[in-house]
């Protein structure tokens, strides 16, 4: 029996790095700093390197699309690179060469937060190679690079807001309309923290602001959405915009349990994705959706088998701009007949994992663990 492929929505390939690794800290800004500290010697072979296991690696777990929130654009010291598009080209290349669909994401990211200056000024230093100055740089970028792949069937390159922190309430809409047609996401109310500063500096929330600004509709993804208020959750199903759940990577960086079920029931599409890639298992980020629940609610059965499919494989294509059949045709995938995790299963999604993945002729396990050795290794000895 042949399963659809499945869609992760949101990803930072690059940290991957941080996975194992004893990064300290409490709180998610903690965990920030050390991931900023990868962020920092990245370069565009060391991108390369790390993408290119990581998607292999998505690829053995059942993944056939992939959205990259990519937003480390230009050299170390804030400067575009001879080729400004060199980072982006990085993880085009990286998935095409293990045969992953890639949503690029291209980020705009603008402030180091609310109250902060205008301009690289107003950055922490790694934050420079994530920004292009201005909203209109960015823009005028980001539309080279989605003209650069128009072509490319299996490449999108879509837009994204990295947060309301990050961008400027003045600058919301012309991310926006950079590409109109294109998917368009944003991490969303995250962290209590975000919430605050957001309702103090503005007297919004962010997916209040957003809506204002115009950043609501069917294109649009919300990442995380942790957060909401029931206003919140009422204005996402109105628009028609998605939802993507991490739960795994909110588990891990400790962000709380999103209201996955008041969402659905509002009318909200809900994906998912692995965001820090501390775990690529889809089987266990669906399943995760549920059991969160479970925990949050004290009840067991809001999440059918089949609405976590569909939301872990063609709603999610659907939300990186591909075309949905993909999932059930070209990307579809084998499990293993013989596992100790699926015997005397009826419902693989409760009980495989992505070890149960047959794998694609054209990777090799053992090749694609001992490439990612190296480029961790690589780029730890950097930081």
């Amino acid at each position: 029996m042949r399963h659809a492929g499945f869609a992760n929505c949101h990803s930072h390939v690059f940290h991957r790095a941080l996975r194992g690794r004893e990064v300290g800290g409490d709180t998610f800004w903690a965990w920030r700093d050390r991931m900023y500290a990868v962020a920092g010697v990245l370069d565009p072979d060391l991108l390369h390197a790390l993408a290119r296991a990581t998607y292999a690696e998505m690829r053995l777990a059942g993944i056939g699309a992939v959205g990259e929130f990519h937003y480390v654009h230009h050299a170390p010291d804030g400067r575009p690179y001879a080729d400004r598009h060199a980072m982006a080209d990085a993880l085009v290349d990286a998935a095409r060469d293990v045969g992953m669909r890639l949503c690029l994401l291209d980020t705009c990211y603008l402030r180091a937060g609310f109250g902060a200056g205008p301009g690289r000024d107003g950055l922490d230093s790694v934050q420079r190679r994530f920004s292009d100055g201005t909203a209109d740089a960015w823009a005028e970028r980001t539309r080279d690079l989605a003209a650069r792949y128009a072509e490319a069937g299996a490449v999108v390159v879509g837009a994204a807001i990295h947060s309301v922190r990050a961008v400027p309430e003045p600058d919301l809409g012309t991310v926006t309309a950079a590409l109109p047609d294109a998917p368009l996401h944003v991490h969303v109310s995250e962290q209590p923290a975000e919430n605050e500063a957001c309702l103090a500096a503005t007297g919004r929330t962010p997916v209040a602001l957003l809506g204002e600004a115009g950043v609501w509709s069917p294109r649009t993804t919300a990442v995380h959405a942790t957060h909401l208020t029931p206003d919140d959750v009422a204005a996402l199903g109105v628009s028609g915009a998605t939802v993507c759940l991490c739960p795994t990577t909110e588990a891990e960086l400790a962000d709380g349990i999103g209201p996955s079920v008041a969402l659905r029931e509002a009318g909200v599409r809900v994906t998912l994705g692995s965001d820090s890639n501390t775990v690529i298992d889809p089987f266990v980020e669906a399943r995760s959706v549920e059991l969160h629940e479970r925990l949050a609610s004290g009840r067991r059965g809001s999440w059918s088998a089949a609405a976590l499919r569909r939301a872990a494989t063609t709603d999610g294509y659907a939300s990186l701009g591909f075309d949905p059949a993909s999932a059930v045709g070209a990307d579809a995938f084998e499990l293993a007949r013989a596992s100790v995790r699926t015997a005397g299963a009826t419902e693989p999604l409760w009980a495989a994992t992505a070890a149960d993945v047959v794998p694609p002729v054209d990777l090799d396990p053992g090749r694609v663990a001992a490439d990612l050795a190296a480029a961790v290794d690589a780029i730890w000895e950097r930081v």
